[in-house]
């Protein structure tokens, strides 16, 4: 039974081999020598099978959807990732550089800091400069300042601490506040707002991209003209406007369900328009036309035989639509107009870094901005990977 395994094995990657060359795999096959019925393997695979196989095959998206999952998990363990909390400051260490981390000392594997000391040059400048007398070994799991875990459990153990000084590996702000463990924490808010922004667009844009493909007519046309309109405001501004309707003395919580919905009121119409086309193929097909005979109701097809035969379609969609919603809170946030402090998130981070002589003497208090592009980048490469795999039959 292995040995029927390892040839079949042998036989797919000699046919991924062979789309890649343009070869004629039937030709080819048999000078493998393989069973028939390894043979029959290739033409029984289901079309998710060929997804897999052709997507997995697209190191770029691989590496996006690993970068993807590492960003998701780094939020999701933010408090345990993050050496300090969002309210921890350091008076002494306002606007300090990346600290540098040391992992070696006196020839054995220890990791540790150098204290560091301020000076003010002749320009009345902070100078921060390494005491090299003074080393602070890291400890790993140790215990500092309480937070919740996934939000809902108190915990305080924390990867890593400095006991007695500061490790800031990405500096700190205008506050003394540790700009490492504040991206952590502003990516819980920026990846979720995308996450639940673009399930609500798929909720609306499939139900009534789906429903105006099947049934059109008067329906057809009140759908489309609905989409028209939505279409017809620019899209930033329309966001802006909506978004400066939240009143300011709203809770934090509120205002990050206000936007999350404006965002997703507004990007449902793009996958909608393609649902639409997509199903206005699928309606005359043999298994539509089944369905109704057998006395199916239309809410049946509609949701056990239409969605699910554009899933693969609403899945790349949905993936290309992530890095607009985070974009989208982004700029709402850095113009004054989505979330505000308290909440913190990458939007919120970069306003509070917006002025000139912050990016010209402290640059690093603009790494959030590194790590939304870091994030659309993979986004966008995910993206083209699962929408050249959802057409298997194509080189």
């Amino acid at each position: 039974m292995s040995d029927m395994a390892n040839q079949s094995q042998e036989l797919f990657k000699l046919y991924e081999k062979l789309a890649d060359t343009g070869e004629d795999f039937e030709e080819t096959a048999p000078a493998v020598r393989v069973p028939q019925k390894s043979l029959e393997a290739i033409y029984a695979a289901s079309q998710w099978q060929l997804i897999w196989r052709k997507f997995i095959r697209n190191r770029v998206a691989i590496a996006g959807g690993v970068i993807i999952l590492i960003y998701y998990l780094s939020a999701l363990f933010a408090g345990f990732l993050a050496p300090y909390t969002l309210s921890t400051r350091f008076e002494k260490y306002i606007y300090m550089p990346p600290q540098p981390v040391h992992f070696f000392n006196d020839g054995k594997f220890q990791p540790f800091v150098y204290d560091v000391k301020l000076t003010i040059n002749e320009n009345l400048r902070k100078i921060y400069e390494p005491d090299l007398t003074q080393k602070t070994p890291i400890q790993f799991f140790a215990r500092g300042e309480p937070y919740k875990l996934f939000g809902l459990f108190d915990a305080d153990v924390h990867l890593f601490q400095a006991p007695g000084t500061i490790v800031s590996l990405l500096g700190t702000d205008r506050q003394g506040r540790d700009m490492f463990s504040r991206t952590l924490y502003g990516s819980q808010i920026s990846l979720t707002i995308g996450l639940f922004g673009v399930l609500l667009s798929l909720f609306f844009g499939s139900v009534l991209g789906v429903a105006s493909g099947y049934y059109g007519g008067w329906i057809d046309d009140l759908i489309q003209r609905l989409i028209e309109l939505v279409r017809s405001f620019p899209a930033i501004p329309l966001w802006m406007a909506l978004s400066a309707a939240v009143p300011p003395h709203w809770p934090p919580l509120r205002t990050y369900f206000v936007v999350t919905l404006i965002l997703s009121v507004i990007g449902w119409t793009w996958l909608a328009r393609q649902l639409r086309g997509k199903v206005l193929a699928l309606r005359n097909e043999d298994f539509v036309l089944a369905a109704k005979l057998a006395g199916a109701s239309d809410a049946r097809i509609i949701f056990r035989h239409l969605i699910p035969a554009t899933f693969g379609h609403i899945i790349v969609v949905s993936t290309l639509a992530m890095p607009a919603m985070i974009l989208a809170e982004t700029a709402l946030s850095f113009l004054g107009l989505g979330l505000r402090p308290p909440i913190t998130s990458w939007g919120v981070l970069l306003k509070e870094a917006q002025n000139i002589q912050s990016m010209a003497l402290y640059p690093w208090v603009f790494t959030p901005a590194i790590a939304i592009a870091i994030s659309i980048l993979a986004f966008n490469f995910l993206g083209d990977g699962l929408r050249d795999a959802s057409d298997p039959y194509t080189v």
